[in-house]
């Protein structure tokens, strides 16, 4: 204000030009001010030296006010106050670098373009990461990474939480249904059934057997539970319904396919009860109780850490799968792999948009996390069950390979295409 202070005997024209000389010069040694501000990412400015000049950052542009004491205007009678306001936007060396937006952009993608990374090492080193190879993928991560992400599970829901996803029988019994029910009767049966109908010898008869085995099996253990919480979608409601979905299977699995197929099973019902308790339940009940330590705090306080722990588990599940198939193979041809590559992916995203659709109706009436958690839950098909079941029932079966081929193909179907609809389904709710 004291620089604008000029002598009233100075034309008007060269006191004009003087306040517009001054306040560039003031925008010149605030602008780098701005700059830093934006880069360390500050809000309001704290200089004194700036704060006296009445600048003020916000966001990515630059105000600077120029409080003007002598008349600027025309009619030299009137000796009002002005205020003269210069905007800056922020931009060039002022906006992020490359790097920070590809930063950005890997941080929105994590998943995605980890699943990508995955697939294409498993492609370039499947020896390395095959189950009973030099890294143990099958023991570091398909038991210990498993466990930890039931742990961590078990440490970030409430009790509260689990007691009432229990309740909800309505929602809990429609998606049962929806997996036993619906699975072998609209997908399982017309599929096989219109193959053989339609384009006979395009499938063999065991193959498209191995198809409907594959809609009569419950729900994945833990993969629809990752992926739920990764949409943002009812954690408890998930992993109640894949301790519900595994526990039903064990005897409505084996009765569905007694009914379709005619074949007499016998499992070793206690064995998998206890197999499935010690895999699931025993890692929430323990991280139910770290809720009572100052874990807790802890995880609340690294809950995006811990998050992105589990993220990194399930892209090593998705690399040791990758590596299972490309070192063992299908067993299958080239007709016949191009045919499941095309109706897999087909058959799953049809149960998935169609239950999705279901979940979300005034039929239904629940919220869009329970939606998300039932969808998951209702349209994912178990590998870790589904194997060990087809192993038990056709063992010394010539066609054992052809049963157990679209499980095989689906699983790491259903990683990637559930992957991909993670982030619109955070949107979504």
């Amino acid at each position: 204000r004291q620089c604008l202070r000029v002598p009233a005997m100075m034309p008007l024209t060269h006191r004009i030009h003087r306040a517009k000389l001054l306040s560039f010069l003031l925008c010149g040694v605030l602008c780098p001010v701005h700059a830093f501000a934006v880069r360390t990412r500050t809000r309001p400015v704290s200089s004194p030296a700036v704060a006296s000049r009445g600048a003020y950052c916000r966001e990515n542009r630059l105000h600077l006010i120029i409080r003007g004491s002598t008349d600027l205007s025309t009619n030299h009678s009137n000796k009002s106050r002005s205020d003269t306001v210069l905007s800056v936007a922020s931009g060039g060396a002022d906006g992020p670098s490359n790097l920070e937006k590809f930063m950005a952009f890997t941080s929105k993608n994590f998943f995605l373009l980890g699943m990508v990374a995955a697939v294409s090492l498993a492609r370039a080193f499947p020896h390395l990461g095959r189950n009973g190879g030099f890294l143990r993928p099958e023991l570091f991560i398909g038991k210990y990474g498993v466990t930890c992400i039931f742990l961590l599970s078990g440490l970030s829901l409430e009790l509260s939480e689990l007691s009432q996803a229990i309740k909800n029988v309505k929602l809990n019994g429609l998606t049962q249904f929806a997996n036993f029910a619906l699975w072998p009767l609209l997908l399982g049966l017309p599929v096989t059934k219109g193959f053989e109908a339609i384009l006979p010898g395009l499938l063999p008869t065991p193959l498209l057997d191995g198809i409907l085995i594959m809609t009569c099996l419950p729900t994945t253990v833990n993969m629809c539970i990752i992926l739920a919480t990764a949409a943002g979608g009812n954690a408890a409601s998930a992993l109640c319904n894949a301790v519900i979905g595994n526990i039903i299977g064990i005897f409505v699995t084996p009765a569905l396919l007694l009914r379709f197929l005619g074949t007499s099973i016998d499992l070793p019902f206690v064995e998998m009860i206890l197999k499935l308790c010690n895999k699931v339940l025993v890692p929430v009940a323990i991280g139910q109780g770290l809720r009572t330590t100052p874990m807790k705090d802890v995880y609340s306080n690294n809950s995006k850490k811990f998050k992105r722990l589990q993220e990194y588990i399930l892209l090593g599940i998705v690399w040791n799968a990758f590596c299972n198939a490309f070192t063992k193979g299908m067993g299958l041809g080239a007709k016949q792999s191009a045919t499941l590559l095309v109706l897999l992916p087909t058959l799953h995203l049809t149960a998935f948009s169609g239950l999705l659709c279901f979940f979300t109706s005034k039929l239904v009436n629940c919220t869009r996390e329970d939606a998300v958690s039932a969808t998951f839950c209702a349209s994912q098909k178990t590998l870790a069950f589904g194997l060990p079941l087809i192993s038990t029932l056709f063992e010394g079966n010539p066609n054992l390979a052809a049963y157990s081929a679209p499980i095989m193909l689906m699983h790491p179907t259903q990683l990637i295409l559930g992957s991909i609809l993670v982030p619109k389904l955070r949107q979504f709710i």
